[in-house]
């Protein structure tokens, strides 16, 4: 096991795409919005192992927010992900968009959302260890905004774009149990690398075969029924 772990993560969860290499603890990172993701990864990524001083074969292992969130990007983050870890022979650390995207608000507690279309979120709630990392509360799913199982506790913070666009129908639905909700949260690479770390150190990897998406739903579009 390396003492100075050296990881590469990337997150295209979302409209926003973010590369950062983890490198004896220090972060050098790229982040855009804009949905431009299978034309900015590659670069960005180039861009971040030049600023670190690192090739590709000298890294630990790759690191890849793999959902759930956007169909598209997702795709392009684990095929990335694959393509780079098959071609160095490095493992693959999969983390959850939602993780990263809680693992970047300033909070010990956190309600992270995407918006999943068709009137439901990508719901997760982590709480923040003695280690300052988030570890899932329950479990991730694909749900209504207002079906979402209440927590326990008043301190909550709410972040993500299922809160962006369904905050008014959150708020009610979750009370005093929610403190503050941040608007134009992302996940980003540099959480991603964050929580890898800890996960590379725990034997937490996989192949770059076994690199896959999450989605947590199959159904890109609401099937229209036959008239």
């Amino acid at each position: 096991m390396p003492s100075n772990l050296k990881i590469l993560a990337l997150d295209t969860s979302t409209e926003a795409c973010s590369v950062a290499v983890w490198a004896d603890g220090n972060m050098v990172e790229r982040f855009e919005t804009g949905n431009q993701h299978s034309d900015l990864i590659l670069p960005m990524v180039q861009a971040v192992l030049a600023e670190a001083g690192l090739a590709l074969t000298q890294l630990d292992a790759v690191a890849f927010g793999r959902g759930p969130g956007s169909f598209t990007g997702l795709r392009i983050g684990a095929g990335v992900a694959q393509g780079l870890a098959f071609g160095a022979n490095l493992p693959v650390v999969p983390i959850s968009s939602l993780a990263a995207l809680a693992q970047g608000v300033d909070a010990p507690r956190v309600l992270a959302a995407f918006d999943a279309r068709m009137g439901q979120i990508y719901f997760g709630a982590y709480a923040r260890n003695d280690q300052g990392l988030v570890e899932l509360v329950g479990v991730e799913q694909v749900i209504a905004p207002a079906g979402i199982p209440l927590p326990e506790g008043t301190d909550w913070v709410g972040a993500g774009s299922g809160w962006d666009q369904y905050h008014a129908l959150l708020l009610a639905h979750l009370g005093g149990h929610v403190a503050r909700w941040q608007p134009q949260v992302y996940p980003r690479a540099r959480f991603v690398a964050q929580l890898a770390a800890a996960e590379y150190r725990a034997g937490r990897t996989v192949v770059a075969e076994q690199a896959l998406p999450v989605y947590l739903r199959d159904e890109v579009a609401v099937k229209r029924s036959k008239p």
